[in-house]
């Protein structure tokens, strides 16, 4: 298996040839799922004894298991939160895998985890973090999430020590589920501030003055969304703020959607506040234009993280030197060098080049707006949050809206789920492919006459 011989060679090309026409496919096919019998018929036993040779299993996931995956970079892919990774990320995250880099300590990765930390201090600072600020790329929110969780909860308990009470994290109604997942994997409890659709500081300090002294003294986090996944929206994190540093409570901000929006100036005042929080994450691989998985955890004090998550072992002792070991970061030992591709992405085209497109989805986000404010049988149901438009069809019941859905994907055309707002079935765009265009959102909009 290890050696390499003519066969290789030609594998070798091949792939690369597929790797580099899928790169520049534009747009490419929006493809979609398929029920595992129809697989299983269209492939056959595909782990032999012998195994089938590589050319035969390039060729069935080329042209059986390739299409039945949806292109998460279409243009009319707007459902959930999409992606759309520059090229240059796309063709690192090659190099990245070719490479054989183990990203977990200074000594097996100088290289890369320097890259990785530059591309975290840009994030750092657009989000106003100390120069000491600093953390680890991990695999996604849900992981960055719980890494910061279990973070604040060893800094409350050495605060308190001998601490052994079940911890209480406070979010907001709008916080994902990989808090409540987190809550679980912790054995924490987790209580929702009731506040509606954002929550604000003064809705905060409220709710910890209801509780009971002695749940007022289990609070080591409270979590704030700079964009709710579904929504866009971004909580009072100034009031917020406030109300964590009075009470001595980690604040955490989820930023895995929304907190791209960071580098846009022209929403940049609607994150005010999230410089004091204690940690944060954003996602690259969501609207900052990197490929999965990538997800940025900060921290404004790292110390807190290192003395939660270092592991400690015989063998690992060559490694507390005193450098920086991602490993030492989040709930992780051996890791990808996932934020390479990110880092060459940010490297190859500038900052200013970032900030240009996240722009120039907003403005997209706008447009889709406009546009269905111009339909008579559509109705805006807010204004736009960041890239997310919510709109109703006129007249269309659940069962409706689901039809059209998988007809539009089976169709090709696009890619557009219905969702949940104050309990009535709706649509929503997620805009975060700047190659999305005018033509893209009328078509699908036209779709529902």
């Amino acid at each position: 298996m290890h050696q390499q011989d003519t066969s290789t060679e030609i594998l070798t090309q091949a792939i690369l040839r597929y790797a580099v026409e899928r790169i520049r496919m534009d747009p490419p096919t929006l493809d979609g799922p398929k029920p595992e019998a129809t697989l299983r018929a269209m492939t056959g036993k595909t782990i032999t004894t012998e195994g089938m040779g590589g050319l035969e299993a390039l060729r069935i996931f080329t042209d059986v298991l390739a299409p039945a995956c949806i292109s998460v970079d279409h243009p009319r892919f707007l459902s959930f939160v999409p992606a759309a990774p520059t090229e240059a990320a796309t063709l690192f995250d090659l190099v990245v895998g070719a490479s054989s880099i183990c990203g977990t300590s200074w000594l097996e990765a100088a290289g890369a985890v320097f890259a990785e930390n530059e591309a975290l201090r840009w994030l750092a600072d657009l989000a106003g973090f100390p120069d000491s600020a600093g953390g680890v790329f991990v695999a996604g929110g849900t992981a960055g999430n719980l890494s910061a969780l279990v973070a604040a909860r060893s800094e409350w308990r050495n605060r308190h020590t001998g601490q052994q009470t079940r911890g209480l994290i406070v979010t907001s109604e709008g916080a994902l589920p990989s808090f409540a997942q987190a809550a679980f994997v912790m054995d924490a409890e987790i209580l929702s501030v009731p506040c509606g659709s954002r929550l604000l500081g003064t809705d905060l300090e409220q709710f910890l003055k209801q509780l009971t002294a002695q749940d007022q003294s289990r609070v080591f986090a409270v979590v704030a969304t700079s964009g709710t996944t579904n929504l866009g929206i971004i909580d009072d994190l100034e009031g917020i703020a406030e109300v964590c540093e009075a009470e001595q409570i980690w604040l955490h901000v989820d930023g895995a959607y929304g907190g791209a929006g960071l580098a846009a100036p022209s929403i940049r005042a609607l994150f005010s506040g999230i410089e004091r929080a204690n940690s944060f994450i954003v996602d690259p691989h969501k609207w900052l234009f990197s490929p999965f998985d990538c997800c940025a955890l900060l921290y404004r004090d790292p110390m807190h993280a290192r003395v939660a998550h270092r592991q400690h072992g015989d063998y690992l002792e060559v490694l507390y030197d005193g450098v920086w070991n991602p490993s030492d970061y989040a709930h992780h030992l051996s890791r990808r060098a996932r934020g390479l591709p990110f880092w060459f992405s940010l490297a190859t085209h500038g900052t200013e080049a970032y900030s240009r497109a996240v722009e120039t989805t907003l403005q997209l986000a706008q447009t889709a707006a406009d546009l269905i404010n111009q339909t008579d049988y559509l109705t805006l149901l807010m204004p736009p949050n960041l890239s997310v438009v919510v709109f109703r069809r006129e007249g269309w019941t659940a069962e409706d809206y689901q039809a059209w859905s998988e007809n539009l994907l089976e169709e090709g055309t696009g890619f557009v789920m219905p969702t949940k707002h104050l309990g009535e079935t709706v649509l929503r765009f997620c805009v975060v492919n700047p190659n999305t265009s005018q033509e893209d959102l009328r078509l699908i909009l036209d779709s529902l006459a």
